[in-house]
């Protein structure tokens, strides 16, 4: 497989869809509650946290909050994140949204965790692309780096692209890698 192929593929490949439901698709076969987010914040993002929140009240989605609540509670980013990564391990929730002031910390730690594909994205091409080629289920974002408009059409865009779409030509390919990936993901934590 040619990679200049598949990267001519996914400069193609990016629509935007629209934000009625999502499916898994790493976490096929695991007891999960269909169609459950995981969100959370550090004190730092909590409103980023708590506008994307109202939009996916807005779009109906199931989602719990397991960080900083503006005026009651203050959650350090490790903290989020590790409570995020364990939500999604147990299958208590399929997919999560983290916040913090550049979206990094949250995935530096989220990313600890097998079975978490967590990404730090700037942009709605790069949040489609997280799903479609690497299969991501925890998306980052900075507050620093992202105003809420683009948060919306970013999340949007993350929670309605499946992986492989846009790519169905390099599908077997990136089913592989993302098996192959994980694979020394758990290789690692082993030794």
């Amino acid at each position: 497989m040619k990679r200049r192929n598949l990267i001519k593929a996914a400069t193609a490949a990016g629509v935007l869809g629209t934000c009625a439901s999502f499916g898994h698709s790493q976490q096929e076969g695991k007891n999960m509650k269909s169609n459950m987010l995981v969100i959370g914040a550090d004190p730092f993002a909590v409103d980023l946290k708590d506008d994307i929140a109202a939009y996916l009240k807005e779009k109906k989605l199931k989602f719990v909050d397991v960080g900083t609540i503006k005026d009651k509670n203050e959650v350090a980013y490790y903290d989020v994140a590790v409570a995020a990564a364990k939500k999604i391990q147990t299958g208590e929730a399929e997919r999560g949204i983290l916040f913090c002031g550049s979206g990094m910390g949250m995935s530096v730690v989220a990313n600890k965790f097998s079975g978490v594909v967590a990404s730090v994205v700037e942009s709605v091409y790069a949040a489609e692309l997280c799903r479609a080629i690497n299969d991501s289920n925890v998306l980052c974002m900075g507050a620093m780096l992202n105003a809420p408009w683009k948060a919306r059409q970013m999340v949007n865009a993350w929670l309605t692209t499946k992986h492989t779409k846009g790519l169905e030509q390099f599908s077997d390919f990136l089913k592989q890698a993302v098996k192959e990936v994980d694979a020394i993901d758990n290789s690692q934590r082993k030794s």
